[in-house]
């Protein structure tokens, strides 16, 4: 099964978030040029990683695009029975960091290349491969601004996450933000007579705790998600250097994550207000209290666009498979975002993402493969 052999490649690239994703993104790109695909590459800023466009047929808008992130989530910490970056097979399984999230799709993608360029195609098949999804979907809005001169903006997207080859029309957006408490660094013998940043924090946590209740109860929902309406989460609180010294920083690491129901700004703007309620109080004491909350990434949701003809193709593809929504988030909805209609479809579940031994199982791949070989048809 070519699929399989192009996956055991892939695994082989350490291509864990933290670190350059040029050497599997050479790899790719040395493959589509060999199957006659014009390859469009884009950098970050930094040079050290990078992601590409294909398109192989007729150049120009139109045709459909299959999408999926280089990068893979860190093993460190995690007990796995063998080596995470070498394949190994075990009955129907295939083991290896990225075998379901996402180096399956990605093989797949590469295997359809393949067989597309013994085809006449006359619409053109796009290939989208970008970089940092793990970390926030970093890459994919670097790249979506130069799409349209690259190779033209396809008809329809398809981005490969994980959905045991079902549709998935919907995910909620999300918002990570980081809250700096600033308070007044003193002798921990006089601690009332400072103000403890780790204090501001605190009361900023409970006012989110108080948000989350008023969002359960009273805020915007849309069926088909597990919780339909909108979440705020802390994930970390920092502070202190010392018992003995009164804290004068803290930090809380938040995110909140919304149906397309939901207004973001709403979220965010009612966050901004729990942390000027949360600091008000101690200006009495130190005129430098404050919380300053900053967007370090963000993702908009999919499932606002409203396409009928575009659904209608994508049940082509999979015509045995039913429409879901994921909980988790994709690149898909920076697609949409974009005028690009799209949905989530590909082999494997998350269940066994950024688990130590993920797998994927061989039928899975066999389903993506006969979904691509319908969409070659399609544009043949």
């Amino acid at each position: 099964m070519r699929t399989v052999e192009i996956l055991d490649r892939l695994i082989a690239f350490p291509s864990v978030s933290s670190e350059s994703n040029l050497p599997i993104l050479d790899y790719i790109s040395g493959f589509l040029v060999e199957c006659g695909a014009t390859v469009h590459h884009v950098q970050d800023r930094t040079g050290t990683k990078g992601g590409l466009f294909a398109c192989m047929g007729p150049a120009g808008a139109g045709g459909i695009m299959l999408s999926g992130h280089t990068d893979v989530v860190p093993v460190t910490g995690q007990s796995w029975s063998a080596d995470p970056f070498r394949m190994r097979r075990e009955g129907s399984r295939l083991y290896g960091r990225g075998a379901t999230d996402m180096k399956g799709f990605l093989a797949a993608m590469l295997s359809a290349a393949e067989r597309a360029s013994r085809r006449r195609l006359v619409k053109p098949l796009k290939l989208a491969f970008s970089w940092d999804e793990e970390v926030g979907c970093l890459g994919i809005p670097m790249m979506l601004p130069v799409l349209a001169a690259s190779i033209g903006k396809p008809r329809l997207c398809v981005v490969g996450e994980p959905t045991q080859m079902q549709i998935a029309v919907g995910h909620k957006g999300k918002v990570a933000l980081r809250a700096t408490c600033h308070g007044e660094a003193g002798h921990s013998a006089l601690a009332p007579d400072f103000v403890n940043a780790i204090h501001l924090a605190v009361d900023f946590v409970a006012g989110l705790r108080r948000l989350q209740d008023d969002l359960a109860r009273h805020g915007a929902r849309e069926p088909g998600y597990d919780i339909p309406y909108a979440t705020v989460h802390a994930g970390r609180i920092s502070g202190g250097t010392a018992l003995n010294i009164v804290p004068d920083r803290a930090v809380v690491d938040l995110e909140f994550r919304y149906p397309a129901a939901q207004s973001a700004e709403d979220v965010k703007a009612a966050i901004d207000g729990i942390a000027e309620t949360a600091s008000a109080p101690f200006r009495t004491a130190f005129t430098g209290a404050r919380i300053e909350v900053e967007t370090v990434s963000a993702y908009p949701g999919l499932g606002a666009g409203d396409d009928p003809d575009a659904l209608d193709m994508m049940r082509s593809l999979v015509p045995t498979a039913a429409t879901t929504k994921v909980a988790y988030g994709t690149e898909a909805g920076h697609f949409e975002a974009a005028g690009i209609p799209s949905f989530v479809c590909g082999p494997g579940s998350m269940e066994q993402g950024h688990k130590p031994d993920e797998f994927i199982e061989l039928d899975q791949l066999s389903a993506c493969d006969a979904m691509c070989d319908r969409l070659i048809g399609l544009l043949s």
